[in-house]
């Protein structure tokens, strides 16, 4: 095989899984969106979501900012030297992180250092199988970490909350199935995909589970039973109003594949892969002989290319949102913040600064390198990319899962002043407290919308402890017409706890056995 055009052919595939969305995922994107109902928050979220898809075909950039850890999936003719493959493939993923089309994404587990490149020990996923055909098959999914962290496994029988005693039939399947969509909320960008293994061991069967989003969102199970629990799922899981983002609204699920396979009799599994709107996955045909891409996989049916409705979804999210939008300035002071309640729908000019897992932890222990008081921290890890001069550039930064941050986030706010803090998924109890004691408000961004919120930052003003990494360093950014919603206000009042709350009395709906 030539190995250099086999490693090109890498690269582009690393490229379109990451800026371009398949085929069938922009149908099911289109289809909930004209399902919504019209001058709602989800409404206003799916526009930006169809908006964020054009800007990224246009800019060929990341879709969204957390490109996960690249997983691929492979299947060789006998006799094709996989470890040549793996090189190759290493070696397109280091150009493709380089240039911004992926974010530098391996950390060191015991040490916290960022390897920068996206290679590292077990980084990136190969799963190798051999087959009798005569090319090579190669898939790549990019599953970021909020999706990631809502995966589930349940092992039956178990009592589920909302929905009792789930037993090791396919009905007990069914009340795991449902459940996984519900713990969900919306921390992994709903409305989302769900891959789900049946039996297997815990590692075979969340491997079953991912394996089943490679499969095309319109595609029929080949198995009866399966191809009536997926479309129970598919109808019913959207009637628990989760909606998108959480917000609330008709589209909470937009796909989902069941598989199956054996078990030992002790054991009995049903684990779920969780993915965000931002699914994606491609693949390719590749000659064994000259490594020449040969076809591209999810190709069949209509291109939905969202040119047509860009400007009329930007139309939408303005005229859904402008009338009533308040305009903050940072500094921002307590008054300001303590006017504001859930549902109000914001737009930020000036500075934030961006605040993850490592610069929270530090924090809690150190001095701020900038003063915080009034300030905003947004919950992002962009993709940035430093140009000739030295001067860097974003390339991609949406909100990344702020849950993550509630051990620290309360203590955070009150020791430097913070008032307003930007994440997707919401907080919990300790950081709604302190939010009331302190004077503060949580501002739910529309995750995945990486290239939507990259066109309000208008410059990088400088960067903090850049030891952490990239994704993980305090990135100083001047903004302009930086639109979120509050979800959680200074008067204890919780967007995401009242959606919580009416999606597990909508989901003890469905106790009662429906497959014997």
């Amino acid at each position: 095989m030539n190995n250099a055009t086999f490693e090109e052919s890498m690269y582009k595939l690393v490229v379109e899984t990451s800026t371009k969305l398949p085929k069938d995922v922009r149908r099911a994107i289109k289809a909930a969106k004209e399902k919504e109902n019209a001058g709602t928050r989800a409404a206003m979220s799916l526009a930006t979501i169809t908006n964020n898809i054009k800007m990224a075909d246009d800019q060929v950039s990341p879709i969204c900012q957390d490109t996960g850890l690249p997983t691929f999936k492979i299947k060789t003719p006998v006799g094709v030297n996989q470890l040549e493959i793996k090189e190759a493939i290493k070696k397109a993923i280091v150009q493709a992180t380089k240039e911004g089309k992926l974010r530098p994404n391996s950390v060191d587990s015991l040490t916290g250092e960022n390897s920068g490149d996206n290679l590292g020990a077990g980084v990136p996923v190969f799963k190798f199988e051999q087959w009798d055909k005569d090319f090579i098959d190669v898939k790549l999914i990019l599953k970021g970490g909020g999706c990631e962290n809502k995966n589930i496994q349940y092992s039956l029988p178990c009592e589920l909350e909302g929905l009792g005693r789930a037993g090791r039939d396919l009905d007990g399947i069914r009340k795991c199935i449902m459940h996984s969509v519900y713990q969900a909320q919306g921390q992994g960008c709903s409305a989302g995909f769900i891959g789900i293994g049946i039996g297997g061991d815990r590692s075979s069967g969340y491997d079953l589970a991912k394996e089943q989003l490679f499969r095309p969102v319109e595609d029929v199970n080949p198995n009866e039973d399966l191809r009536k629990l997926e479309e129970y799922v598919l109808e019913n899981a959207n009637k628990l109003g989760i909606g998108t983002m959480g917000f609330g609204g008709e589209a909470t699920l937009l796909g989902c594949k069941i598989g199956v396979m054996h078990r030992i009799p002790a054991s009995f599994y049903v684990s779920v892969a969780y993915n965000c709107w931002a699914y994606r996955r491609m693949g390719v045909s590749v000659d064994p002989e000259t490594g020449a891409i040969l076809e591209w996989a999810y190709q069949d049916g209509e291109f939905i290319d969202f040119a047509s409705e860009s400007e009329s979804a930007e139309a939408e999210v303005a005229a859904s949102v402008e009338e009533d939008v308040i305009t903050l300035e940072a500094p921002i002071t307590e008054e300001q913040i303590r006017s504001l309640k859930v549902g109000d729908v914001v737009k930020i000019n000036g500075m934030m600064y961006t605040g993850r897992d490592a610069i929270h932890k530090y924090l809690s222990d150190h001095d701020s390198p900038v003063d915080l008081n009034g300030q905003v921290i947004y919950h992002c890890g962009p993709v940035m990319l430093k140009d000739k001069e030295g001067v860097w550039h974003v390339k991609a930064a949406g909100p990344t899962t702020s849950i993550r941050e509630e051990p620290y986030q309360g203590d955070i706010m009150k020791k430097f002043g913070i008032r307003a803090v930007i994440g997707k998924g919401g907080m919990g109890p300790k950081t709604l407290a302190a939010l009331q004691e302190h004077g503060g408000v949580y501002l739910n961004a529309i995750g995945g919308a990486a290239q939507y919120y990259a066109d309000c930052i208008k410059g990088v003003e400088g960067v903090d402890l850049m030891q952490f990494g990239i994704p993980e360093a305090m990135w100083h950014l001047r903004v302009e017409g930086f639109k979120a919603v509050v979800t959680m206000d200074a008067h204890g009042n919780s967007l995401h706890a009242d959606v919580d709350k009416s999606s597990l009395e909508k989901l003890s709906q469905f106790k009662e056995r429906v497959f014997n």
